[in-house]
Parts: structure tokens; sequence; C-alpha cells
């Protein structure tokens, strides 16, 4: 059993995300939470906002019932659209910023997937993830798949999983990726970009152990010599037809971290396929 949280907001933009994770888990049995986190108008001041817990809000507010509200019609159209005796539907409407709510709900809720909708900012064609997407893939600590606006679900038969191999890689941290690749008979691409240096004997070991980790699933190692990694990605995702993006974000790898700093805003006007980010612990 699944337990998938799904971050809305009500938009077009969540709505599409929502729709890619039922299909994407459509054979799984899941409990997908659909959450909703707000703030009455009314308490729009810095102090509710660092601790809102201190006030009293018991009673009810037409901001949260509306939230509530709108949370059930969201219900009542997946019910409509995508009935699945396999999935059980739970609306949460929040007050908390999402940051918290996530980290409270990942725990309580044992939450093996978050899946939310991507939107750059208004005017920033260069971006793809808006702050909060961003916010969120290096503030939890839980697999994030953000989905990008408008597009529509494919089976990801191609997925691409750089790496520069600093990372000791785990059976429990390769394991979304791996849950994703044998459902859907997968092969996965692992794409090693370097400039000029062969592997040290730790790149070797961690190459060695993506390769027994990936065992009885289909994958490719690929290797791109003196390329820029944000259009090596870019590249090979529109040449090898490309269905989903894979990176573990560990903040203690150069290049993970060098990835996610500089390069996110980048690889995003050209980016336009879904896109799963793994913690490293």
């Amino acid at each position: 059993m699944k337990n998938i949280l799904l971050p809305t907001d009500f938009s077009d933009n969540s709505w599409n995300a929502i729709a890619y994770a039922l299909q994407l888990f459509k054979d799984e049995e899941c409990n997908f939470y659909l959450l909703n986190t707000y703030t009455p108008i009314i308490y729009h001041t810095e102090q509710v906002l660092i601790n809102p817990e201190q006030f009293d809000l018991a009673g009810p507010d037409a901001v949260g019932e509306m939230a509530k509200k709108n949370l059930q019609e969201v219900k009542n159209r997946i019910e409509k659209e995508f009935k699945n005796p396999k999935h059980t539907l739970v609306t949460m409407a929040v007050f908390k910023t999402l940051i918290r709510a996530i980290n409270e709900l990942q725990v309580d809720k044992a939450i093996d997937f978050i899946v939310m909708g991507t939107k750059g900012a208004t005017g920033a064609k260069g971006v793809l993830f808006g702050s909060n997407t961003v916010h969120v893939f290096n503030s939890v600590k839980c697999p994030v798949l953000a989905v990008p606006e408008k597009f529509n679900f494919e089976t990801p038969r191609e997925i691409l999983f750089p790496s520069d191999y600093n990372i000791k890689f785990s059976e429990i941290k390769i394991k979304p990726l791996v849950d994703i690749a044998k459902q859907y008979h997968s092969r996965v691409n692992i794409l090693h970009v370097f400039y000029g240096e062969t592997l040290s004997k730790a790149q070797e070991s961690n190459r060695q152990q993506l390769e027994n980790l990936f065992k009885g699933s289909a994958y490719l190692f690929h290797e791109v010599k003196n390329k820029n990694i944000s259009h090596a990605i870019t590249d090979f995702q529109l040449k090898a037809r490309i269905n989903l993006l894979v990176l573990v974000n560990n903040k203690h790898s150069f290049f993970e971290n060098i990835f996610f700093k500089n390069k996110i805003n980048q690889i995003g006007f050209h980016l336009n396929i879904p896109f799963l980010v793994i913690p490293s612990k």
C-alpha cells in the first residue's frame, strides 16, 4: 500500500499533477491525501505565519470552509474521471505553511511520494520550477515528483538518471526509481557527464553498486564528455524520448549540489517531462 501526498491550490496545474499521479499508480493500492494549505486573510500577520498554533482558530472560518469545499469538489472529480477501487481518497485542509504541513504529514502518514505541479515564475521564461517547488525539493525527506504544466501522462518507458557516481547508492535510496522501472518495464538510462577525468576507485565502486541495484531491470550506462550538464540532460532527453527524469538530491555531492543551486533554472526552459527528486537520506 502506497501513501501519496497531492498538494493542491485548485489550479489547472495542480489538477494536472493529480491526474498524472492517479494514472502512474493506477495498478497499485494507494491512499491519496489531497492537501490544501491556507492562511485566512484576517490572520495575515507576520506573527501568525510564524506561530499560527497560538491563535484560537477552532471556529469555522470562511477560508478554511472554502478550502474544504474545493477539496471535496476535487475528490468528486477524481471519483468521476478516475474511479479506481484500489485508490482511497482523503481530503485535508490545513492552516499551516506548505513545507511544515508536508513534513508533518510525511511522518504521520508515512508518505511514499509527493506529487505536485510545477509552474515557472510569471515572466521568467527560463524557469520551469517555481520557488515553492524548489523549496519542497530541498526541504522534505520524501521523494518528490514534479509534473510540468500541461504535461499529459505518458508511460515512463525511458527514464533518465544522471549521476557523477560520487554518491554511495543503497537499495532504499534507489527503491522509488526501481519500483517504477519494474512496474512499467522501463529502461533506466544512467548518464555520466565528465570533463576528461577517469573514475576514481570510489566512483567505480558506486557505479558497480548501481549496476547491482538495477539487476532485474533494463538499464544502460552512457558517458558524455566535455559538455555542460544541463545541456547534456536536455539533449539526451530529447534524443532518447525520455518520459521521466530522476535525480538524487545529495547535499554532500558536488555535482548534485551545483545542479540544484545553479543549474535547475538553466534546464527549466527545455525540460518538459516529469522530474523525480529522491532525497539522499
